[in-house]
């Protein structure tokens, strides 16, 4: 029990504070996405079209606003933009609580995306100044699992909430949601660091966007997007997968979300041990790949397959799927954060994220491509898996041929502790 206790909690008061910051501020996103469309279509008058658009429009607000967000992280630091985004939020939703009409929703909707956006990359930041540099993606991997645990809990207390038709209690899901990152901004603001952080000259936000010219940045972050489409193929390609084939029950569509879930939330941090530097972090997107290859291969089966065989086929994708998403996650948090310049490693990660952003636009068009050709589809992102694990090995020795490329990211030398 103790081994495990050691390999799941941070080895740092700091570190667990931020893990509890983590873990409320998780649970109100849960809430949120339990019941915010049931909120905004039964209480906010939204037709589903409307809401659809209004979600659209603020992701890609968001997605815009990105880099120059991680610009404005490194000029005040990680701590600092992280209470201040989720404060933010946290009064976004109070107002999409009360919000009538599709403009308004959208326009606060846009303003909480924005914020929402550069939560991921300031966490990231904020860790590697947290853990020793050994230590840096086992914690990311604690955070993940504190995370998952953290959106199950808020999912299922939405419950409740929703049961209901009182407009009060169905606005708690975001009222509630607000609470939460309220919550989840104190401790993270009692973070001190013993020394300060070094000055950052950031002459403009817009100047962030110069980061992609960084091109074998780029290519890293393009082969870790082409990974991540294990979250599209969870929340659409296996589901479609088994409506395409009638002789699976719809019933399993929700049973291989738990078996995902289960899997994330056990095994994150043990696929993440061995991740303490960049070799060990290409190592780990190769087998992200090769697990992919092995999903997308084990979906071949044909429609006509016997419902046994069909049926142990999806399950096992899945859990090839899980496993190349933990090594994915793994990889990509090392990386990512090892090959970022110290003095714009905020900006440098937001870019990193955008590839994820790509992901998730274009990740349902591929997927639909791949279904509407059926076996041979699945076959070919089969045969696109195992090229991207061929890939991640060299990408450590190109990033390490950059001009004036930094030493992989060390940590920082002074201690924090909550004040």
């Amino acid at each position: 029990m103790r081994k495990v206790l050691d390999a799941y909690v941070p080895a740092t008061r700091a570190g667990r504070v931020f893990a509890l910051s983590t873990l409320l501020s998780a649970f109100g996103t849960g809430l949120f996405l339990a019941g915010a469309a049931v909120f905004f279509t039964r209480q906010a008058g939204l037709t589903p079209t409307q809401l659809g658009t209004g979600l659209a429009l603020a992701a890609a607000f968001g997605l815009a606003a990105l880099l120059p967000l991680g610009a404005v992280a490194d000029r005040f630091g990680a701590r600092a933009t992280l209470v201040g985004a989720l404060l933010w939020r946290a009064l976004c939703f109070v107002g999409l609580a009360f919000v009538q009409g599709p403009v308004a929703f959208t326009v606060v909707a846009a303003c909480q995306a924005a914020a929402q956006s550069i939560t991921a990359p300031v966490t990231q930041a904020l860790v590697g100044t947290l853990a020793d540099e050994g230590d840096r993606t086992r914690m990311m991997a604690v955070i993940r699992t504190v995370r998952n645990v953290g959106f199950s809990l808020g999912a299922l207390a939405a419950a409740p909430l929703l049961l209901a038709d009182g407009v009060w209690l169905n606005r708690g899901v975001l009222l509630g949601n607000a609470v939460a990152f309220v919550a989840a901004a104190v401790p993270v603001a009692r973070l001190r660091l013993a020394a300060a952080p070094r000055p950052v000259t950031v002459r403009s936000p817009l100047a962030a966007f110069g980061a992609v010219r960084d091109w074998r940045y780029v290519c890293l972050t393009a082969l870790n997007a082409v990974l991540a489409l294990h979250m599209t193929l969870l929340a659409v390609g296996l589901p479609l997968w088994v409506t395409h084939h009638s002789d699976v029950p719809d019933a399993l569509v929700p049973f291989l979300v738990l078996v995902n879930t289960v899997l994330a939330i056990a095994l994150q941090v043990p696929f993440a041990r061995g991740v303490t530097e960049p070799r060990s972090g290409a190592r780990a997107l190769r087998r992200a790949g090769l697990a992919l290859a092995v999903c997308a291969a084990l979906l071949a089966v044909p429609a006509g397959a016997a419902p046994a065989v069909a049926i142990g086929a999806v399950i096992l994708s899945c859990v090839a799927l899980t496993a190349g998403e933990l090594w994915q996650a793994a990889g990509g948090w090392e990386l990512s954060y090892a090959y970022a310049p110290e003095n714009r490693r905020t900006t440098y990660l937001s870019l990193f994220g955008l590839g994820t952003s790509a992901q998730d636009m274009a990740g349902p068009l591929v997927v639909a491509l791949v279904l509407g050709v059926g076996s041979a589809g699945w076959l070919a992102l089969a045969v696109v898996f195992v090229a991207a694990a061929l890939l991640a090995g060299p990408v450590v020795p190109l990033l390490e041929r950059r001009p004036s490329a930094p030493a992989p990211a060390e940590a920082a030398s002074a201690a924090p502790t909550p004040g």
